[in-house]
């Protein structure tokens, strides 16, 4: 997939473990745990916001773009 979420590596330079910043953006901790190991299929864009108000971030922070190894194959 091109799109990697990099969820793990902001919540760690925050210090805020999953349970906590779960609490803070009113979703499950198993739905952010799917979101931060990189096997969600989408997020709406009020969860979006309300981890990058909690982080005090922005979505680029969070989300990046790669280009696949097979060249769409």
């Amino acid at each position: 997939m091109g799109i990697r979420i990099n969820l793990d590596v902001m919540m760690a330079q925050r210090k805020i473990g999953l349970v906590e910043l779960a609490g803070k953006v009113d979703i499950t901790p198993a739905n952010l745990s799917i979101l931060k190991n990189n096997k969600a299929k989408a997020i709406r864009f009020s969860t979006l916001e309300a981890i990058c108000r909690e982080l005090n971030c922005q979505p680029g922070e969070i989300i990046e773009y790669v280009e696949d190894d097979n060249n769409g194959i």
